[in-house]
């Protein structure tokens, strides 16, 4: 197989199933990119600003190595922000505009999936070049 994708952010939803790491898998194949599949746990953290701090590594170092970094049920990161009722929900959406902002400045490639295209932000679903229905 031989193609060129003009695509840097790309979002996949659908129901369960594994076609969509399948695809991700695939898509790293063919472009020579090693796929790096973000452990949530591992980014997100119940301590504030620990989150924003991990996702800033992460993105650093997907820069750096080349990744193709690969958002699996990308929902508990990428969801909807919430009106701001307490502490808590302020810092979930200080979360979500760091990610934004890291979005934007990112080079290179960042693909979601999720089995509902509603629960993601329409501010992350904008940035989105491609969105594919599975």
């Amino acid at each position: 197989m031989n193609f060129k994708i003009n695509s840097n952010r790309i979002l996949f939803h659908g129901p369960a199933g594994g076609e969509k790491k399948q695809t991700v898998a695939l898509l790293g194949k063919e472009l020579g990119r090693e796929v790096h599949q973000v452990e949530l746990s591992k980014v997100i953290s119940k301590y504030i600003g620990e989150t924003e701090k991990n996702l800033k590594r992460l993105f650093a170092e997907a820069e750096e190595k080349g990744w193709i970094l690969f958002f699996d049920e990308a929902d508990a990161l990428f969801g909807k922000r919430t009106e701001i009722k307490d502490a808590h929900d302020k810092y979930a959406n200080q979360e979500v505009s760091c990610l934004l902002q890291l979005m934007d400045t990112h080079k290179g490639m960042v693909i979601l999936a999720t089995k509902k295209k509603s629960n993601i932000d329409t501010a992350f679903v904008r940035r989105f070049n491609s969105v594919l229905k599975f």
